[in-house]
């Protein structure tokens, strides 16, 4: 075993030999300095600067290169998709109706979209989760209102316009909508009519629940002005309410409103107790609509008139989205029913569906079609080349193989091997189809390697019934012709 006393001797030798060698490095560099240098000063000025330019340029651009190696470099930004603009919205909508798809009533929203516009009023959303006090805050600003508010979640079950005024006199139209996190139906009311708002009033009574801060979210997304609106702050000691606030700016980047709607308050008269009424104190808010609003709803009216767009944007994309599944789906059917009626039609042993890539095109096609994506033939040759290695070490192409060498028997063996031939093609173009249609809705292109392993994944799951179905069909259809023949042949 090595001594400790050894090693460190070993260690210092090798320190010593770095140390002179960087130290012989440097004097060989500066030796060969003083000899150029020496050397030019025995040529022409003019050659001595045109050697120092050249040296410079080759220091800077080393400097340049690691600069350029070595800096952080920023993720590249996506451009922002263009907006939404309502021509693209009805020819949507126009074609949705042609092929017969439910679409959404673009043309009711659009009329009130323009109708909105011709006003003259500004409109605002009381916006927020159920017994936030958004009704009792209408009619705190719009003293004239009739909306119902008790303690019963949801007592707004529709949309309800209450016209009111700025402090300044301006018109104003309150929309109070239903609460949100109850009911879908309603909640689906209520963010349709936020979105035809100019302005949002979020109201809160406390701090934001892990759904109400996605609902704050969702009015960024779609970049929508609006006020978060603090109700009920008479139930909080001071101390209370100053961690409250300091707690809602930090999580909410927009104008914070501290109010109180009213309410019904227990006092003592004459050893008697009452209910009175509290005054709202809501004079923060009224102030805050007035300066936001002082430009007038043409001022607002661009970034309303494309929140309306965006939302019909989303509900023709969902439409559109369950149209091409159906449509996908109509062809993935017609295409392992093509190829299984080819499989039972095949007498010959090898016939191979998927490498002679005939149907295999065709439905990659098809699909990509629905999708409305340009491919390339070279790119359905890869899908079709990596499907098929995946075919070699599947459960299908065992039972294609076992029905072709089967078909090589007549009688029994020929009718065996013709059905086993067909289980594996209606499975094979059943998977093969599925997995095409959903990479093409995911990514938006014909991914190869995506969709090949997608194909890989659905064809080791277990067969599903409607392959099996489709072949009873077909073999039903098969004896029903059969026999009319022979019926028609009979003298």
């Amino acid at each position: 075993m090595v001594s400790t006393r050894l090693l460190r001797w070993l260690l210092f030798a090798l320190l010593a030999a770095a140390v002179g060698g960087a130290l012989l490095l440097a004097l060989l560099a500066v030796d060969t300095s003083l000899s150029v240098w020496q050397r030019l000063q025995g040529l022409p000025a003019g050659f001595r600067y045109l050697y120092g330019a050249l040296l410079g340029a080759a220091g800077l651009g080393v400097a340049w290169l690691g600069w350029r190696l070595l800096r952080r470099r920023r993720p590249r930004r996506r451009p922002p998709p263009p907006p939404v603009t309502r021509a693209d919205i009805e020819r949507r909508a126009q074609r949705l109706a042609e092929v017969g798809a439910t679409a959404p009533e673009v043309a009711g929203e659009l009329a009130e979209l323009d109708r909105r516009a011709g006003s003259g009023h500004v409109w605002v959303a009381v916006f927020g989760a159920v017994n936030a006090g958004k009704s009792a805050l209408v009619r705190a600003l719009a003293p004239q209102a009739t909306t119902a508010s008790d303690a019963l979640a949801g007592t707004t079950r529709a949309v309800e316009h209450v016209h009111g005024a700025l402090p300044d006199g301006r018109p104003l139209v309150l929309a109070d909508v239903p609460g949100t996190q109850e009911d879908p139906g309603r909640e689906a009311l209520a963010r349709d009519e936020v979105l035809r708002a100019h302005w949002v009033l979020y109201v809160c009574a406390g701090d934001l629940s892990r759904s109400q801060a996605a609902e704050v979210d969702w009015l960024k997304a779609f970049g929508k002005p609006f006020a978060l609106v603090l109700n009920q702050a008479d139930r909080y000691r001071p101390e209370e309410l100053v961690q409250l606030q300091r707690r809602l700016r930090e999580r909410v980047d927009a104008p914070l409103v501290t109010v109180s709607a009213g309410g019904e308050e227990a006092v003592e008269q004459d050893g008697v107790l009452a209910w009175r009424q509290r005054p709202p104190e809501v004079a923060p808010l009224q102030a805050l609509l007035a300066r936001r609003l002082a430009a007038g709803p043409q001022a607002l009216e661009a970034a309303r008139s494309q929140a309306v767009l965006g939302g019909l944007d989303q509900r023709l994309a969902q439409v559109e989205a369950a149209d091409r599944a159906a449509r996908c789906e109509a062809a993935v059917g017609k295409y392992t029913r093509r190829a299984v009626v080819g499989a039972l039609a095949a007498v010959a042993p090898g016939s191979d569906l998927v490498i002679q890539g005939a149907l295999a095109t065709g439905l990659v096609r098809e699909l990509a079609a629905i999708h409305e994506v340009p491919v390339r033939q070279i790119d359905i040759d890869a899908l079709v080349a990596r499907a098929t290695g995946t075919l070699r070490t599947t459960t299908a192409v065992v039972l294609a193989i076992a029905g072709n060498a089967a078909k090589a028997f007549p009688g029994l063996g020929t009718l065996g091997g013709g059905l086993a031939h067909a289980v594996a093609y209606g499975m094979i173009f059943d998977s093969l189809g599925r997995a095409v249609a959903a990479t093409l809705a995911e990514s938006g292109r014909l991914d190869a390697q995506a969709a090949a392993d997608a194909f890989a994944d659905t064809l080791r799951a277990t067969p599903r019934p409607p392959v099996l179905g489709l072949l009873g069909a077909v073999l039903a259809e098969r004896v029903v012709d059969r026999a009319q023949a022979r019926e028609e042949s009979r003298p």
